[in-house]
């Protein structure tokens, strides 16, 4: 009776085990796979990009916008902030542009209010935007 005992007690132990093993793997899933806004954003970003801009996105997590007033290039990194590199005429870092929207958003919709700002409105988005050395 004992022994019968002992093993239905270690079939319950595996069988709790299972569950424990089962639920945490569940939680790695769902904390490691980007959120729906996340995700909605960068979708949301990708629609907007050109051929070119997407290319460059995917290969490198940046893409580059042509200012609508000076005809300067921006390079757009992934981020929500601080992510704006201003570029010279061999494409090397000159000033980095600090500007983002009001709200706490993703970084998808940061980086296409972004490129929108400066495609439509440069001098108005470099206007309300802190600059820095970029590294």
């Amino acid at each position: 009776m004992f022994v019968t005992q002992l093993n239905d007690a270690n079939g319950q132990l595996r069988r709790l085990l299972a569950a424990c093993l089962q639920l945490a793997r569940a939680f790695r899933e769902w904390y490691l796979r980007p959120s729906t806004r996340e995700q909605r954003g960068l979708k949301l970003l990708r629609e907007w990009l050109s051929q070119k801009q997407l290319t460059q996105y995917d290969t490198h997590r940046y893409f580059e916008v042509i200012g609508c007033h000076t005809g300067k290039r921006y390079r757009i990194y992934h981020g929500n902030g601080a992510n704006v590199i201003e570029l010279d005429d061999a494409a090397l870092p000159r000033t980095g542009w600090c500007f983002v929207p009001n709200d706490h958003l993703v970084a998808g919709d940061v980086m296409l209010a972004q490129k929108i700002a400066l495609e439509t409105d440069e001098r108005g988005a470099l206007a309300s935007a802190n600059n820095f050395t970029p590294r």
